[in-house]
Parts: C-alpha cells; structure tokens; sequence
C-alpha cells in the first residue's frame, strides 16, 4: 500500500466530530466525489461513487447516522478497466432535497423547491471545520507522493470555488499552496517536507506524520552518509595523486643528489613515502621515529619537494645555460 493510501486509511478511520464539521466533510466530498442528476420536475438524484471501499462506508455513515439520510450503496464492476470496481452510493430523490439544502445548493421558498447552485456551498468559520473540508477534499480528490522519493501533496479542484475554499482552509493552518492547471481543473499543491507535515497534522492524520518524519529523518542520515562516503573518496583520491607527486620527487632525489646527503630527518621521512605512498602524512609521521606530528611531517615533506625541484630537468637546463 503506498504513503498516501495509508495516510487516507488512518483519516478514514477518525471519529466523527460536530454536525458542523461532518457537514463540511461531506460538502467537500460531494464537490469531489458526487454527481447531481435530475429525474423530472422537482426530482433530483444524487450519486457518490468512489474506489476506496471504506472510504464509501464514511460517506454512507456520514449520510445516515449523521444527516439522518437513506442512501443506498452498491458496487460496481468496470469490465473496461482491468475489473476495477467502484462503489456507489446514492441519495433518493426523496432524501435529495434535504441534503441539498443542507449543502446550500437549494431552497425551498413558498412551498417551491429551487435549485440555487450545482455545488455545495457552507459556511467554513470555525477551525475545525476547515480541518474536516480540507480532508474530505483530500479524500475525495487528493494525493501525496511517497516522502522516501520525494514531498509533494496535492488537492484537485473541479472549480474556483472549491480552489479557493481549500486554499482559505490551508492559509488558516498556515500554509500557502501554489497552484496549476491540469486537464481543465485547478490543482493546488504544497512540496515543502515541513509543510506536507503540517497538512497531515491539519487533517488529523497523526501517524502519517510520525512515519513521514521517521522516513524524512533516515533521508536525511543517508545524504549525510552519502556526502561523507564522496568527501572521503575524493579526499583518498586527492591524497594518492600528492603521494605519487611526492614519491616521483623523492625518485629524483635519490638520483641526484642521492638520499643519503638528505639530513636524517628528511632522510627517515623519504624513505618512508617511498616504501608506503598509500599513507597520508599523518599515519608517515606515526612511523617515524620518535613520531611526527602532521603538521611537522607537511613542514619537511615541503622542504623536500623545494629540493627535488632544483634538480628537476627544466632546472638542470637552466642551470647549464647559465
């Protein structure tokens, strides 16, 4: 199961808060997951229909034992989708009245039922129930990518109005969602690692961010490792072409003038960088003997690299010519 189908499992599990809230989940879940159909004058059908089967178990208890609804749910298999099935749950023409004014979609004026909008428009004034439009818009129609790979959480609009409803609902929580256009709908997204956390928590999906934090935490150790595993390779490559430089130095030294007219220091130290030049200073001056510190193994290392280079061959020339 992936990071987000997890995370919408634990929301789908939430007990059901006030009537307040559980009218603003259900109004964000009817914008995302729901259709209006019209069945003659005065008669409206309204269908959900939805793939994650618990997620049409908390519609259906939201319908019922909240709103004192009687939908009925049945199932659905797509022969032209691999076998996919869907749930779907509809609300009768004799209950659909009712939850459309609910929904503010319609009014009954003068014994006349109107309809005013086709999508569902409530009053969001409390914090908790943008909390719970927020995750019925996110059950309804939103994502995250998996945090091992990359932070990216997303919600899609099917109109301004519900765009600018999710994105109220995110600046009161403190978050700021950028947004683009695909296939005709408004998608707004946030690719923040702290502020995919924070919109976790928002919804009320604590565990989702505990694990994202655990995962974000070995994200973290591993680029370490992994800069420091490069740092080291690349430092041990830096190290082995100055020991090679040094020791084809020490060579020429030992051609002329000769490694035994070298003062015994310097001596020790050249005899040492040629029998090892896969040691760094440090470990040549831990050889030595007494032992060396680096900084007084760099010192006449030095002094030997300015003497090979009176005798290097450009130096020689040179010094014929004058």
């Amino acid at each position: 199961m992936s990071f987000s189908s997890t995370a919408k499992e634990e929301l789908i599990r939430l007990p059901f808060g006030r009537n307040c809230c559980l009218l603003a989940e259900l109004s964000a879940l009817t914008a995302t997951s729901a259709s209006l159909g019209f069945q003659g004058w005065q008669r409206f059908l309204i269908t959900f229909e939805v793939e994650n089967h618990a997620l049409a178990r908390r519609i259906f208890r939201i319908l019922k034992n909240g709103m004192g609804l009687s939908p009925t749910l049945q199932f659905v298999q797509h022969a032209r989708f691999g076998g996919r099935r869907t749930c779907v749950l509809t609300v009768p023409d004799t209950d659909a009245p009712a939850l459309l004014t609910l929904l503010g979609m319609a009014e009954e004026r003068d014994g006349a039922f109107s309809l005013k909008r086709t999508t569902p428009s409530v009053k969001l004034n409390r914090q908790c129930c943008r909390r719970a439009y927020l995750r019925g818009a996110w059950l309804g129609a939103g994502a995250m990518a998996n945090p091992d790979r990359g932070y990216h959480m997303e919600w899609v609009c099917g109109d301004e109005n519900q765009a600018a409803l999710i994105r109220k609902c995110l600046k009161s929580g403190g978050l700021s969602p950028a947004s683009y256009e695909r296939r005709g709908s408004t998608v707004l997204y946030l690719n923040h690692a702290q502020d995919v956390a924070d919109a976790l928590a928002l919804m009320g999906a604590s565990a989702a961010v505990m694990s994202m934090e655990n995962i974000r935490a070995t994200r973290q150790m591993r680029g370490k490792a992994t800069r420091a595993a490069n740092c080291d390779e690349h430092n041990s490559e830096r190290m082995l072409t100055a020991a090679q430089a040094q020791k084809e130095a020490i060579l020429r030294l030992s051609i002329e003038p000769g490694l035994h007219s070298l003062p015994p220091a310097l001596d020790e130290l050249a005899r040492l960088r040629l029998e090892h030049d896969e040691l760094s200073l440090a470990e040549l001056g831990e050889m030595m003997n007494p032992p060396v510190g680096k900084s007084g193994v760099n010192h006449r290392m030095r002094r030997l690299m300015e003497l090979a280079a009176r005798y290097a061959p450009g130096e020689e020339q040179h010094a014929d010519t004058d």
